[in-house]
């Protein structure tokens, strides 16, 4: 059809329109949403509601996986563009609500510009193929090399080095996993499977979970292993993955977990998901890890023979507390991880003094001693110090661990056994399956103590020197020394 004058001035009106829109867009640049450690880190002006995330594995742990990984998120403003968290994949193409949408990098975001604006309140489809690389720095988090495959650790930031997301505890979504693998391989993770298929010697698994997750606790397992099948509490169906070649030496430790459940049942409540699980890596990855309903343990935790028998076996209740906190109650900021790691040192050290006959009080009197060390190096358990530039790991200092336990052993000194166990249960029951911080826990302590404790907590949580032990005045603080980093998280 010819182009008559009219429709010439109407293209050329909505050419110069849509040229304005775009000389008004800002360059792409990486958001976040003001985390205090990781500022770039999540994504203002929406909210996933789940991801659904296909990888296809090659059977090499050195060769990127393909992917495509689909968000389903709802607006809680006007969107010109969003932003994702994603590094280390090359993208290959976008789709906003089905149509094709341009994207490019800026930082760790992925950029992404839909064909139309998604308006406040709109729900919006989101597609992104692209690789998934293991590769890269090992300390660096995300996919981990196992001697026969891959796990994943994504711990604190590195859920983007895996699939595009807004990576930040403060939002979680229901995940579902599509993973294609060869069939010889055995592929689990998050979640209770729903399905699996085999054809022309590739299997194809499918995983997905009955409760929100942040992205920092996702798993995907794929290697020569074995999932070996046990009963929890209430009929809870207990799964733990282990290298096949392992089986029999590591039930001894394995058949251990319906206990730990039941005793973490004792002291909070009911388990708060749909499975529980340890998966044993044969990987050197320096620390354990609480991702959801399928702890990572290295498997070198259940074969040193220098490691006590009691202390391994707090170490399995440590990350099965996090389910509770961290996992279930999950931090808004990550500064408030040390509920996180306080709750699940606490336990630990609480669980070995009742089977191991280990003191909970001598454990924190030494704590208390050197916790003005660990403040001074790490900063205090509410406000700690950023990770050094390149040692993430740095981040999991003891002041987040015994340093932060010290503050609930504090704090149970303050108000009594009784008031203390009502805080903890009513902390993981009216907080469960979402996001809580540190001033909501001050909160509730003040309700629980029928006292405003928010003169205590801050001097313990935010003070730079530690404050006196009530019970124990004789207990005293060293020096500041070296700092120190954890081996579990």
């Amino acid at each position: 059809m010819p182009l008559t004058s009219r429709r010439l001035r109407v293209a050329l009106l909505a050419a110069a329109s849509a040229g304005m829109i775009a000389a008004a867009l800002p360059a792409p640049e990486p958001l976040g949403i003001g985390d205090p450690l990781f500022p770039h880190l999540g994504n203002p002006g929406y909210d996933v509601l789940s991801y659904d995330i296909a990888l296809t594995y090659p059977g090499d742990n050195k060769k990127p996986l393909d992917a495509l990984t689909k968000i389903d998120a709802r607006a809680a403003q006007r969107l010109d563009r969003v932003n994702l968290d994603f590094t280390h994949g090359t993208v290959r193409s976008v789709e906003v609500d089905g149509r094709a949408a341009d994207f490019t990098t800026a930082g760790e975001d992925l950029v992404v510009t839909p064909a139309q604006p998604v308006e406040a309140g709109a729900r919006v489809h989101i597609a992104v193929s692209h690789t998934s690389d293991p590769g890269g720095p090992k300390d660096a988090g995300g996919w981990v090399a196992t001697a026969d495959g891959l796990a994943m650790a994504n711990q604190a930031d590195a859920g983007h080095r895996v699939f595009p997301g807004n990576d930040h505890p403060s939002d979680k979504a229901y995940f579902t996993f599509r993973i294609t693998a060869p069939s010889d391989l055995t592929v689990v993770a998050n979640g209770r499977r729903v399905a699996r298929a085999v054809a022309g010697g590739t299997g194809t698994w499918l995983y997905r979970t009955a409760q929100p997750m942040a992205t920092e606790l996702a798993q995907v397992t794929i290697g020569r292993s074995t999932v070996v099948n046990r009963t929890g509490p209430h009929g809870l169906p207990v799964r733990d993955v282990v290298p096949t070649a392992d089986v029999e030496r590591m039930e001894p430790w394995l058949k251990k977990t319906p206990a730990h459940l039941e005793w973490m049942e004792r002291q909070v409540g009911r388990y708060p998901f749909e499975t529980y699980g340890v998966l044993v890596a044969d990987a050197d990855t320096g620390f354990q890890l609480e991702t959801q309903t399928l702890s990572l343990f290295e498997r070198s935790m259940f074969t040193r023979t220098e490691l006590p028998k009691w202390y391994v076996d707090s170490i399995m209740v440590h990350e099965l507390a996090h389910h509770w906190f961290g996992n279930s109650v999950t931090p808004r900021v990550w500064s408030d991880l040390w509920l996180n790691e306080g709750h699940a040192t606490w336990y630990e050290a609480l669980y070995a003094e009742e089977t191991a006959k280990q003191s909970l009080e001598q454990r924190m009197r030494a704590a208390y001693a050197s916790s003005d060390s660990w403040r001074a190096a790490g900063g205090p358990p509410a406000a700690p110090k950023p990770a050094a530039p390149g040692q993430k790991m740095s981040l999991f200092r003891p002041v987040v661990y015994d340093g932060s336990a010290l503050v609930l052993y504090a704090l149970r000194q303050e108000i009594g056994k009784d008031a203390f166990q009502k805080l903890e249960r009513r902390w993981v029951t009216e907080n469960a399956l979402g996001t809580a911080g540190t001033a909501d826990f001050v909160a509730l302590a003040s309700e629980v103590a029928g006292r405003d404790l928010s003169a205590f907590l801050k001097a313990w949580l935010y003070g730079e020197k530690t404050p006196a032990m009530p019970g124990h005045a004789t207990w005293r603080s060293k020096a500041p020394t070296a700092p120190e980093v954890s081996a579990k998280r």
